[in-house]
């Protein structure tokens, strides 16, 4: 293993801002993975720290194939993390949406700039990233649709979902967008949780990961069969929106099946208590995100369920 800064800045009134690095093998740069861009993605850094604990056990075990070098880096922004805040401390801007970056712009395009230039380099890229709005999902892989997405290697990580969307145009200035244009194979992976911890659901990143490096050429290794993964738009869930504002009382989890007309989720008036709301599934299917913050606004996208698959 060694590690390196890939990035640095000098502040002010605090340490100077370092992004590292930490590779694994030498030759043809194979894989690069990407923790945490946010404050508060604590989840996606815990990943990182256990993926790192594999991969030094993988090493010692001399699992890695020769001529092939995987990086992980386990925080994008670390400074943010360090005081619970979601976006850039200083102007509350989003580092992910810096990129491809300009290295002679403000701070956060700068520390985008000097990171991308060194991840798109490698033949694939692993972004553990979460949602703008607060709330657990099912585990599923993500890119968006630019012509240069691999949808069928996006397979190989196991998971049961591989979601694709139309980017927007803010997307444009996304990781997972730009190293696609770059000729870099690139996935989103979601984990069930973003703001705490969930061990099981990062075991199962973790799992993808190992299967993903296996099946293409990276980590000696067995791998079982996974089901084939259901492919769809994102255009597709079926969103279950608020119309009152209160506190949010979830009845059913997230990667859960539940049958049409199922109750999942209330929101309560603060103050007397009484159930303003009950959200109901239109349809059977799974609850795909859930909404997660003690409080709601009216007209919240709070659920987005994906309908069961037409029968055959």
């Amino acid at each position: 293993m060694n590690e390196s800064i890939i990035y640095s800045t000098s502040s002010l009134y605090r340490d100077d801002f370092r992004v590292k690095a930490y590779t694994f093998g030498r030759g043809e740069k194979a894989l690069c993975v990407v923790g945490n861009m946010r404050g508060n993605e604590y989840q996606q850094i815990y990943i990182c720290s256990q993926l790192m604990r594999c991969f030094r056990q993988w090493e010692q075990e001399d699992r890695f194939i020769a001529g092939r070098q995987v990086m992980i880096i386990p925080s994008v922004n670390p400074s943010s993390m360090n005081i619970g805040k979601r976006f850039w401390a200083i102007d509350n801007t989003d580092i992910n949406r810096m990129f491809p970056g300009y290295s002679e712009g403000e701070t956060t395009q700068r520390i985008a700039a000097g990171v991308f230039e060194v991840i798109d380099k490698y033949q694939n890229a692993i972004q553990l990233t979460s949602f703008y709005m607060p709330g657990d999902f099912s585990p599923h892989v993500r890119m968006m649709r630019t012509g240069y997405e691999n949808v069928r290697k996006a397979g190989d990580f196991g998971f049961p979902y591989i979601v694709v969307r139309n980017p927007r145009p803010y997307d444009t200035t996304t990781l997972n967008y730009n190293l696609q244009i770059w000729e870099t194979d690139a996935y989103s992976l979601y984990s069930n949780t973003t703001s705490r911890i969930d061990p099981e659901s990062a075991q199962k990143v973790i799992s993808g990961i190992e299967r993903f490096m296996i099946l293409n050429g990276m980590l000696k290794g067995e791998t079982t069969p996974a089901p084939d993964a259901r492919v769809f738009e994102y255009g597709e869930l079926i969103s279950l929106r608020t119309t009152r504002a209160g506190l949010y009382h979830r009845l059913v989890e997230a990667d859960t099946h539940v049958d049409k007309n199922t109750p999942v989720a209330e929101i309560y008036d603060p103050g007397s208590g009484d159930i303003l709301e009950t959200l109901y599934a239109p349809v059977s299917g799974v609850i795909f995100f859930q909404h997660n913050d003690p409080l709601v606004y009216a007209y919240t996208a709070a659920v987005k369920l994906l309908a069961d698959p037409d029968p055959a």
